[in-house]
């Protein structure tokens, strides 16, 4: 088994917003000194030069040099599970080969935030599921769920399954640019613009309280195409970061060359 030095950050569905958290976190700790980098092993659906896909958005997003290629290990052209999505291109995915291949742009950090696709439960091969993966990265996990109706459910379930295969949970993010599936297109009057979903104020307390998770804060929108420094300006003013910075330093200390000043960030 192998490990990488970095955190996890793993979502209660598919779209629910892990690529922009993960950039913007990305971009904060970046311009706090830490030399971190991001690495999504597989994405599907969106090829690379389209500006669309997960690789893209997480190099502009965070401010890194490292070309899409390099931050995607692996992309496949077909909307579907990783283990599918390889599969009708011939490619038989293993856990060895992903790991490998992150090897060079994972070598180049201190840490690495690696972000998975879809959900826990998705399966990322033809023989096991992200949470396998996870697992076997030995990575510390934060989970991405949407704000409104629905997200207690999927957040408890997505904490259960991760706990019972000993995966340490740094907390959730409650992304407030997600709502739930249908919701707007019923034009349901508690989720309209000018009336917000009465039921985010409470959904942090119920994570936690039957989660035994903390909820870092809610994420808000953001609008398209977000720079490096609005996005850890962002993540700044409404999330708290103490879990995070306290498990890096606990393995890692900024790099010297860094110390005092900020990492370089395309703006």
């Amino acid at each position: 088994m192998s490990g990488i030095r970095g955190i996890f950050v793993t979502g209660t569905d598919t779209g629910i917003g892990k690529t922009v958290v993960m950039a913007a976190l990305a971009a904060a700790l970046r311009s706090e000194g830490w030399n971190v980098g991001v690495w999504k092993p597989v994405q599907s659906g969106e090829p690379i030069g389209s500006g669309l896909s997960d690789a893209e958005k997480l190099a502009a997003g965070s401010g890194i040099s490292d070309p899409p290629e390099e931050v995607a290990s692996f992309t496949f052209r077909a909307p579907l599970a990783p283990s599918l999505a390889a599969k009708a291109e011939g490619v038989h995915l293993t856990m060895d080969m992903l790991y490998e291949a992150g090897q060079p742009l994972c070598s180049r950090y201190d840490a690495m935030l690696v972000e998975g696709a879809g959900g826990a439960a998705v399966p990322l091969t033809e023989d096991a599921l992200l949470a396998d993966w996870i697992a076997f990265l030995r990575m510390p996990v934060l989970i991405v769920a949407r704000a409104g109706l629905g997200t207690v459910n999927h957040t408890l379930l997505t904490v259960s399954f991760l706990s019972q295969l000993g995966i340490d949970i740094l907390g959730v993010v409650l992304n407030e640019g997600i709502c739930a599936p249908g919701v707007q297109e019923a034009s349901d009057v508690q989720n309209t613009p000018d009336v917000p979903d009465p039921s985010i104020a409470g959904n942090a307390a119920l994570i936690e309280t039957f989660g035994g998770v903390k909820v870092l804060g809610r994420f808000p929108p953001i609008g398209d195409g977000p720079g490096p420094q609005l996005l850890a300006d962002t993540i700044h003013s409404t999330l708290d970061l103490a879990p995070v910075r306290s498990f890096l330093s606990k393995c890692l200390e900024p790099s010297p060359e860094l110390s005092g000043k900020a990492p370089e960030v395309r703006i």
